[in-house]
């Protein structure tokens, strides 16, 4: 546990659910966990008490990536844990295949709708048009032919890393084959009802299109998505769908929409462990992005490209999966600062994008 963590606090300590089973963690409210094939090896999801039009049965919130075993996991989870009661809506933060990639099985499994923001709902339609036999699909994310002229443009230019780019073209498509194609809209600032208790869509910016966490008041509970990490940092990426977007900004301003939250709210995050510090970890992100934007200003003492940087802001070695998220977290902060007016950007004759201290 690193020195930030120790000043969180964790009501379940290490305890975790093994697979297919559950932690309650509220009333009506069930913690589960499912495998991710990543360096970042799970992803929590809730089950919460409800009832709708009568009927008696569970929400879920997020979905897991439409794997075999992921799907074996809920079966298992379905038979252990429902209490032989259904599926009766199925809500997703955010379009990340980890949240949204098994909402098309959940909802035709158990008839039941899908709830998610309109932004997020059209681009996951959108990149999983991308298929195993289409590669000029443009805007699917870390990965593709448009990833890999957006990386290139910031210079990711090694041909093996291009190639290894390109050929994931069909990355989002894999985890998530489908999408309902219907759903019902979640706006920031609404009330649902969920097993008699009113939960609060919180709109949050610069992670996903618009991010979705859920705040129960009656339950002192806050369903943070990947909004709120107790461990990690919220990935903020500039991809090549947006190619000259300024998420950074966006994310640290949303963080400001937790402030009402009371300190002792318990924090339900898709990563890592249920805690309670909410207030603590927000200062720390900002505090965190704060030195790192200081570190990229001061490494821009001469012209510098976001590959350049990588080793300014990570300090470890990174797989092809973790390279595609560092490139674009890479150009997000240079944007911040360029977009500010602290840096300005040239693009060089080889056609990468470098910025200098203004």
């Amino acid at each position: 546990m690193n020195p930030q963590e120790q000043m969180l606090e964790y009501p379940w300590d290490m305890t975790q659910p093994e697979p297919g089973y559950a932690i309650n963690v509220a009333d009506g409210v069930r913690w589960v966990r499912m495998p991710l094939p990543f360096a970042l090896d799970h992803i929590n999801l809730w089950l919460l008490r409800d009832q709708i039009d009568g009927r008696d049965g569970w929400t879920v919130v997020d979905c897991g990536i439409d794997r075999p075993e992921v799907r074996e996991c809920w079966e298992a989870v379905f038979n252990q844990v429902l209490e032989g009661l259904p599926v009766l809506r199925v809500i997703v933060t955010h379009m990340h295949p980890d949240h949204i990639g098994l909402a098309h099985w959940l909802c035709q499994r158990w008839q039941a709708p899908l709830w998610m923001s309109m932004t997020d709902y059209a681009l996951a339609r959108l990149w999983t048009g991308t298929t195993a036999t289409d590669t000029s699909v443009e805007g699917s994310g870390p990965a593709g032919e448009s990833a890999a002229r957006h990386f290139g443009r910031h210079g990711l230019v090694d041909p093996e890393a291009q190639a290894l780019i390109r050929k994931r073209h069909d990355y989002y498509a894999r985890l998530v084959p489908d999408v309902p194609k219907q759903y019902h809209r979640l706006l920031n600032g609404q009330t649902l009802s969920i097993g008699g208790r009113d939960w609060q869509p919180i709109a949050g910016y610069g992670h996903a299109p618009e991010h979705m966490s859920l705040w129960c008041p009656t339950l002192d509970v806050l369903i943070s998505g990947d909004m709120v990490l107790p461990r990690i940092s919220t990935n903020i990426s500039v991809f090549d769908l947006e190619p000259e977007a300024n998420p950074l900004p966006l994310y640290l301003e949303s963080l400001k929409d937790y402030d009402s939250l009371p300190e002792r709210t318990l924090v339900l995050p898709s990563h890592g462990r249920p805690f309670r510090g909410l207030h603590e970890r927000i200062a720390q992100q900002q505090a965190h992005h704060a030195e790192r934007l200081a570190e990229v200003l001061a490494a821009c003492h001469h012209p510098q490209s976001a590959y350049d940087l990588l080793p300014v802001l990570f300090h470890r070695q990174l797989d092809m999966h973790q390279l595609g998220f560092a490139m674009g977290e890479a150009v997000a902060h240079l944007h911040a600062l360029y977009f500010q007016g602290d840096l300005i950007r040239s693009l060089g004759e080889d056609g990468v994008y470098r910025f200098c201290q203004a």
